[in-house]
């Protein structure tokens, strides 16, 4: 879609991107830009950097980079059209819509109208004779009705096409409840209701617009649960069950949990922090969203082997994040003189709520879990248990950045094996010196392979000729510092830059100065794609001077020249000049570096 440019350009011009950005990021400055942790991945120490004089985004750590509208696209999940909304709604500026634009816009609306008109349609069904199962079901897991409306939870009926009728007659067409992922089509071509005779979920998004559904058979049939696949308003990995009413908390974190009765359960119990990942995996998207309303994190899943998985794979997400991670470990229940395992539900109907705030108070945090889960799979009692655990448990304390740190754990580690402190400080200082080996070996073999530096970091981007695309850089940054240099690349065609990327790139920004705008980063929103933008603020970051410009450009120019010359096999290049390259290759680029 296309918006007017001078509207674009007042738009960029009212959001500043630092004003934008420190809504969702805290930056300090440094020098001239300013620096936060990064949004799009997990780190603790700030490697995200925004320029207020070139009105772009950068994470030397993850790449992301982009003008503000990017920014918006990416930490909001947008189009390009809707964060050009979002941009607009918050300066204040009436967006001029054009038709592809207004059907794209009403698609989306409609979709979220018709979610928003089923989940009340499966919550009516609660109250009437056809969703009594449900219903008693309900009762059976002892939700209330209070809790049932908070949740917006529905029954959807033992029908073909209950809900396809009830839509119908609304006003809503096939084609939109395929497109929402409420109906399903055969290969006959007829539709039929994708949730039939199951308690549903609503999954409401941090805006509260209702934009997917669960449905929970109530027998043991299969499959147990069923989700709403991706659609124009949904995304699994951005979204997490419970948010809506969790962002309201006052409590100082966010319980992560395994399943929407977890949830369900916890909010009605007083612990209306918590949420659930849709499935048990954590996506970087999702930690995006928790990292707005919490800095800890509280992981609470099944304590059997899938649970236990989960969490470990949930801590390695995190354990280079912002947030403080604590793990809840649920003890299992005796039974019939067997201890078995139990949920969050269970524990909260069999124990009680005072019970589980208790244990979250006690919650460990991710070390000690850790700790206690690597001693758990040996055999302590014997020697071969001992030297086990040692060997595994010193790596793990080797892994961890404070010598006082790592000293206390070593001591605990001691004493739960029966080992001498000494003999375990040695295990974790050999452990440590062999992963400084591995860590040493990594940065050389990496620092040796100055190519592969050079290279963008997304495979699909690679580029060919590394000469030419150097000097192709060096064109493109010198660009951007002054558009009126393109009034010297007349000669240097698109055609000629051996990256196709770097050739878009040069290309808009002759598109643009010959509008007789200034190309700037923020100018190129909605031509490429994040990660096309994120190499692009990379290159960007590399030092290019204009003073020296004189002389850089044109020695640009004839290496790109030249390097397309040889790729078309225009003529036979000269055996002198090309050894003569050739050695100056070997001592660095061959270009003009400023």
């Amino acid at each position: 879609m296309s918006f007017p440019q001078q509207f674009l350009d007042e738009l960029i011009a009212r959001s500043d991107i630092v004003d934008v950005v420190s809504s969702y990021v805290t930056l300090t400055k440094k020098g001239s830009n300013y620096f936060g942790l990064c949004p799009f991945h997990n780190e603790k120490t700030p490697s995200f950097s925004v320029s207020q004089d070139k009105q772009i985004y950068h994470c030397f750590g993850c790449r992301h980079g982009g003008g503000v509208i990017n920014f918006i696209m990416e930490i909001e999940n947008l189009s390009f059209p809707d964060a050009v909304r979002f941009l607009a709604k918050r300066a204040n500026l009436e967006v001029p819509e054009d038709n592809t634009d207004r059907t794209e816009a009403r698609r989306r609306q409609r979709v979220l109208a018709l979610n928003k008109d089923a989940a009340r349609w499966y919550y009516q069904n609660l109250g009437r004779p056809e969703g009594a199962a449900v219903a008693a079901y309900l009762n059976q897991r002892r939700i209330s009705r209070k809790t049932a409306m908070n949740f917006g939870l529905g029954a959807s009926l033992d029908q073909w096409d209950g809900l396809i009728t009830a839509m119908q007659e609304k006003g809503y067409t096939k084609a939109e409840l395929l497109s929402a992922g409420l109906a399903v089509q055969n290969q006959k071509g007829r539709l039929y209701d994708k949730f039939r005779n199951r308690l549903m979920f609503p999954v409401f998004d941090v805006r509260g617009d209702v934009v997917a559904f669960g449905g929970r058979v109530l027998d043991k049939s299969e499959p147990k649960y069923m989700n709403t696949t991706e659609t124009i308003v949904y995304s699994k990995r951005r979204n997490l069950y419970g948010i809506n009413l969790a962002k309201k908390t006052k409590r100082p974190n966010f319980i992560l949990c395994e399943g929407n009765i977890d949830v369900i359960t916890l909010h009605q119990a007083g612990f209306d922090n918590a949420v659930a990942s849709m499935g048990t995996a954590l996506t970087v998207e999702q930690t995006r969203i928790l990292s707005r309303y919490t800095k800890e994190l509280v992981l609470c899943y099944d304590n059997d082997a899938a649970g236990q998985m989960a969490t470990e794979k949930n801590i390695e997400l995190l354990k280079n994040s912002e947030f403080n991670v604590r793990v809840l470990q649920l003890p299992r229940r005796l039974v019939d003189g067997q201890y078995v395992k139990q949920d969050v539900d269970d524990f909260i109907k069999f124990q009680g709520a005072p019970a589980f705030e208790a244990v979250l108070s006690g919650s460990e945090n991710q070390l000690d879990y850790r700790m206690e889960a690597v001693a758990a799979k040996y055999d302590l009692s014997t020697g071969d248990g001992k030297i086990a655990y040692a060997a595994e448990i010193s790596q793990l304390i080797a892994s961890l950045p404070g010598a006082v740190e790592r000293e206390v754990c070593a001591g605990r580690a001691a004493d739960r094996s029966g080992l001498s402190r000494e003999a375990m400080l040695l295990e974790v200082k050999r452990a440590r010196g062999k992963k400084a080996g591995r860590d040493k070996q990594a940065l050389k073999k990496e620092a040796l392979n100055v190519g592969a530096l050079r290279q963008p970091q997304e495979r699909s981007l690679r580029y060919t000729d590394m000469r030419s695309a150097m000097a192709e850089e060096g064109v493109v940054r010198l660009l951007f510092l002054d558009g009126a240099l393109a009034e010297r690349c007349r000669d240097l065609s698109p055609e000629d830059f051996s990256s196709p990327l770097l050739g878009q790139f040069y290309a808009a920004q002759l598109e643009i100065w010959g509008e007789g705008r200034s190309p700037t980063p923020a100018a190129l929103a909605g031509r490429f794609t994040a990660e096309e933008m994120g190499h692009l603020t990379t290159l960007l970051q590399k030092p290019e001077s204009l003073a020296h410009a004189d002389r850089s450009l044109p020695d640009y120019i004839r290496i790109i020249q030249e390097s397309a010359a040889k790729r078309r096999g225009d003529g036979e290049s000269d055996p002198l000049l090309a050894a003569m390259q050739k050695s100056k290759e070997k001592k660095g680029y061959g270009g003009k570096q400023t």
